[in-house]
């Protein structure tokens, strides 16, 4: 079940499946994280690249992000051959569709996309990569608390664990996985670092242009209030 990351949008979700309301846990923020973003990106490209494209992001733009061109042709364009292509799969929307019920679609923009349904699309992101549960009723064996009845298996099920859904409607871990709950949860983080970034990747750069405009134009208010001041001091 490795690398089979399916169906992560499909319709919005907005209860739980016991009818409580959505709760979202807050996501870590690595957005000045170069190193968690990096590693989220190899998470991305291991996990994630086998079923999902990210066609609207070009494997050279991960230079932005602390990494050398010799270090993105090693490590991370496990299925591409020129740095400047995009993140594509080789697999065919109409092999995929039969295989997993839907086309997995392209996850670019799933941060921005699940932002616009729900307020904050990494809390969301966070919080469903986090809540996949057993259930042997799912073709797939799997569920999830915040998209219930979901088609995409817990591809990350052996660095997790196993969670079990309880009388009181909380999940539990019944069976460990190869990382501790506080590795996984940081694991987690990276990669929604990262989904966060494709959907933006001058969105860094723009806040910080952002504050310098403000501050420019905080200066030149004082400039030309003091002007004003020199200006219209004999008039009154």
């Amino acid at each position: 079940m490795k690398k089979l990351f399916a169906s992560l949008l499909m319709l919005p979700v907005l209860a739980f499946a016991s009818g409580a309301e959505l709760h979202l846990d807050k996501a870590p923020d690595r957005a000045r994280d170069k190193a968690a973003l990096q590693n989220g990106a190899k998470v991305f490209v291991t996990y994630c690249l086998n079923c999902h494209s990210a066609s609207f992001m070009r494997y050279n733009r991960l230079q932005d992000i602390g990494l050398t061109e010799e270090q993105i042709r090693r490590d991370y364009m496990l299925a591409a051959d020129k740095i400047g292509e995009p993140m594509r799969i080789a697999t065919q929307r109409a092999d995929a569709k039969q295989w997993f019920g839907v086309a997995p679609p392209d996850l670019t923009l799933v941060a921005r996309a699940r932002a616009s349904e729900f307020g904050t699309g990494p809390d969301w992101l966070y919080t469903y990569l986090r809540s996949f549960y057993r259930d042997e009723t799912r073709p797939s064996g799997w569920n999830n608390v915040v998209f219930p009845n979901v088609g995409m298996p817990h591809v990350f099920w052996e660095l997790q664990g196993e969670q079990a859904m309880g009388e009181d409607h909380h999940l539990k871990l019944v069976k460990p996985g190869k990382l501790s709950p506080e590795a996984y949860d940081a694991m987690t983080a990276d990669l929604v670092g990262f989904l966060k970034y494709m959907g933006e990747p001058i969105g860094e750069f723009r806040q910080n242009l952002g504050v310098i405009v403000l501050i420019v134009l905080a200066l030149l208010f004082v400039l030309s209030y003091a002007l004003k001041r020199e200006y219209w001091k004999d008039v009154h």
